[in-house]
């Protein structure tokens, strides 16, 4: 026995040495916060550069953002937490960033240390933030940044006595210049490795004594301790987000709440006012003979342009200004690009088309595969411009201005400031729009912009509108037919509203935050980070929605495709093409334009049998009191994936083939031509407004969908889209319909 225990004894040795360095190998992970505007993302994207990984936490909307690095041989995971004035989790998105520096995210694990970096020049209001973290009680260190704004403004800092103060380290940057990202990396690389500093105790004893006697409560219902900050946090953040967890566990949680913050009152601790007197109490003593500020405020260059830019004519001229250049490079400047795209697509498909013969594999490829793929990559152009703008008026500064020029209008139908350009983006393209909604802050608001962003005409409407204004209004009268456009674009607009307030009255309750937002110095943008952000944005949407666009192509593809016999448009596709590579004589061209006629014939009667065709027969009588036959409705259901696709689709079951555009005069005669069983013309003016509401209104974009789930992190509020959206499409296409046949 004894030698079998000493064996085993050895061999338990031997494991434990094995696995020690691997603990201490494993990769720090560092979180960096910051409040809004002091450069926290700047100084994340310069100490990581292009090695960050993009995604949502768990069930909520906050962008989780990780970039690992190797400093002094040691792995290092880099947290970029969302920008937050405080640590009083009012929403379970608020509550993200408490539960990752407790190291409650399993997905981020273990918080070895902190960053907290403050704008130097604000150092007073940014050092709130800094009291919470320290009351953690984990190793932090502390950034000082825009060092060259404060020396402007002729502050200065005494950052030795400052680390003496908070007993941690701290390190002057300028972040947006790459200056001083060596000491951070040299004070984290120290920090991690020694003892953290002891958890700051800013508040009484009679208020530790209650945090006590709640710890004891909690811990006999849970295995585990309460940590201490979020006990704080349950006494201080009346109706919080601690509180409604844990009230849901604890029913008498509520009652007891309440008797220790009467009990707190009492001994002249009220809740909550209690918190910001002693913090800033707190931040008075620590600055005290460490800020030197001069006697009279210095007029910055910051506040000269201001009063241009802010002022409340002038600033709103040269905002318009500035948001039509944005939208001009989403609508016009990115559509050279766009048609590269489409002309390798159709390259791709034209040497497909000649290596393979027709049939379903050729079919999947070109229809499916190649138009799935240039269906995402289309709009990477328009993603790219809308960011490079962003990126740069964000970095130097003006996207502050712009949201405080903007939000009395805004706030007027309860959303703010920050809500108009991603709102304006969406009339190019709604993807990109609903991309920009990460500049908001307040989650009720992001997610009401998100949800009426699809409701703005985007260029991909167009191609309907002018194919039915065509139909209907000829070319002379221009005034005409420019009130019709005029009017769709507005339609979206006007409908926003009235849903914008119907959203913040029922599923986002809670009155408008007031609008706080800090307007940071201008500098000059840094070359390095906008290229980095257009890159990133580009590269999340390919990657993150750009597979769910992929697969519902595909779906639609193969609804459009089967069930039915293919091999006789097979066959006269490979006779078409064998004699399209021949020759050019009359003869020849005489006859494959009877195989064209006949190709286009047998692809319109195979739509017409395909899933797609037999669901539009199906919903006809649910289409026929907007005015539509089932061809409309089956262009209508092809049109999911893009609403663009309706054009061709019209084009394929009029059997004039998928070539068509909405400037097509066959297209138009075919139409204006079609008849119902009893003679009467299916399309005629109250028909085409039908159309154009509908499709002014409807959510036939699977890109945009795939875009809000990605953004929300959930398949409810792109299934509530397109719900909402599509009620609302029909209600306002009957109304439309039934009220024009009595005027037309």
């Amino acid at each position: 026995m004894p030698p079998f225990k000493n064996a085993l004894s050895a061999l338990r040795s031997r494991l434990m040495s094995l696995k020690q360095p691997a603990a201490q190998t494993r990769p720090l992970t560092v979180a960096i916060i910051g409040n809004p505007n002091t450069g926290k993302s700047t100084l994340f994207n310069s100490l990581v550069g292009m090695k960050s990984r993009v995604g949502n936490f768990p069930g909520v909307t906050v962008e989780k953002k990780i970039g690992r690095v190797r400093w002094n041989g040691r792995a290092i995971d880099l947290v970029d937490l969302p920008g937050t004035y405080s640590l009083s989790p009012r929403t379970l998105d608020e509550m993200v960033s408490v539960d990752v520096l407790l190291s409650r995210q399993q997905e981020v694990g273990e918080i070895d240390a902190i960053v907290c970096i403050v704008d130097v020049s604000n150092l007073e209001r940014n050092l709130y933030l800094v009291s919470q973290v320290l009351d953690l009680g984990l190793p932090t260190v502390l950034v000082l940044n825009m060092q060259d704004v404060a020396q402007a403004r002729g502050v200065s800092i005494d950052a030795d006595r400052l680390s003496k103060r908070l007993g941690i380290p701290v390190v002057s940057t300028e972040a947006h210049r790459r200056r001083g990202l060596d000491d951070v990396r040299r004070a984290i690389d120290e920090t991690v490795n020694q003892r953290p500093p002891q958890a700051l105790r800013l508040f009484s004893d009679e208020f530790y004594q209650e945090c006590d006697l709640l710890s004891a409560m909690l811990a006999e219902r849970h295995a585990a301790d309460t940590p201490l900050y979020l006990l704080e946090r349950l006494i201080v953040d009346v109706g919080g987000q601690v509180e409604n967890q844990l009230a849901e566990r604890h029913d008498a949680l509520p009652q007891v709440l309440r008797e220790v913050r009467q009990r707190l009152g009492e001994a002249g601790c009220r809740v909550p006012a209690i918190e910001a007197k002693v913090r800033y109490s707190w931040i008075r003593d620590v600055l005290e003979n460490v800020v030197t500020r001069p006697q009279a405020r210095l007029v910055t260059a910051s506040d000269k342009i201001d009063r241009i830019l802010t002022h409340r004519l002038v600033g709103l001229l040269i905002f318009a200004v500035l948001m039509l250049i944005v939208f001009l490079s989403i609508f016009i400047w990115a559509e050279p690009f766009m048609n590269a795209i489409e002309v390798g697509q159709t390259w791709m498909a034209s040497m497909l088309t000649g290596l393979m013969p027709p049939g379903a594999l050729r079919s999947l490829l070109v229809d499916g595969l190649i138009a799935g793929v240039g269906g995402v990559i289309i709009f990477v152009p328009q993603i790219a411009f809308l960011f490079f703008f962003m990126a740069i008026l964000e970095d130097c500064g003006y996207m502050a201005r712009a949201a405080f020029l903007m939000d009395k209008l805004m706030t007027k139908i309860g959303l703010s400031g920050k809500s108009f350009v991603p709102l304006m983006s969406s009339f190019a393209c709604a993807i990109p729009g609903v991309m920009a909604t990460r500049v908001i802050e307040n989650r009720r608001d992001r997610m009401v912009t998100i949800l009426v962003a699809p409701l703005m005409s985007c260029s991909a409407r167009l191609p309907v509108y002018a194919l039915m204004i065509a139909l209907f209004v000829p070319a002379e009268e221009t005034l005409k037919r420019g009130l019709l456009l005029f009017g769709m674009y507005w339609l979206g607009v006007v409908v926003a509203i009235p849903v914008a307030w119907i959203l913040k009255k029922t599923f986002f309750r809670g009155e408008t935050p007031p609008f706080v937002m800090e307007l940071p110095s201008y500098k000059w943008p840094s070359p390095r980070m906008v290229i980095y952000r257009v890159y990133d944005r580009s590269k999340a949407f390919v990657t993150r929605a750009g597979t769910l666009i992929f697969a519902t192509t595909i779906v639609v593809w193969a609804g459009g495709y089967f069930p039915g016999d293919h091999s006789e448009l097979d066959r006269v596709q490979a006779q078409l093409e064998t004699l399209q590579a021949g020759g050019s004589a009359d003869s020849t061209a005489d006859e494959a334009a009877a195989l064209i006629e006949r190709q286009n014939k047998l692809s319109g009667e195979l739509i017409a049998g395909s899933l797609l065709g037999r669901i539009g027969h199906a919903i006809e009588p649910a289409v026929r009191p907007l005015g539509w036959d089932w061809k409309i409705g089956v262009g209508a259901l092809a049109s999911f994936p893009a609403r663009e696709v309706i054009v061709a689709t019209m084009g394929t079951i009029y059997s004039l083939g998928g070539e068509v555009d909405e400037q097509s005069e066959g297209l138009r005669g075919a139409m204006q031509a079609s008849t119902w069983p009893d003679g009467r013309k299916v399309y005629s003016m109250p028909v085409a407004l039908s159309i154009m509401v509908f499709f002014a209104l409807c959510a036939q974009c699977a890109a945009t969908l795939m875009v809000i789930k990605r953004e929300t992190n959930s398949w409810r509020w792109p299934v509530f889209t397109f719900v909402y959206m599509t009620a609302l499409a029909y209600l306002g296409a009957l109304v439309t319909y039934q009220v024009a046949r009595l005027f037309v």
